[in-house]
């Protein structure tokens, strides 16, 4: 490979810190996502579980 970007990112110490932030965001999105659907479900559980009881 000559002098294309994917070469500089993937052989420079830069190029590979930056795919590691990119990943890492991603994974913190994707972590944050299913986190916040779990609570929200199990509030919603919850509510239905109060209004069955009345």
């Amino acid at each position: 490979m000559d002098n294309t970007p994917i070469a500089n990112i993937l052989t420079s110490t830069i190029g590979l810190l930056s795919l590691f932030t990119i990943g890492f965001i991603i994974a913190m999105a994707i972590y944050l996502y299913i986190y916040v659907q779990r609570h929200i479900n199990t509030e919603i559980a919850e509510q239905n579980a109060k209004q069955d009881k009345i």
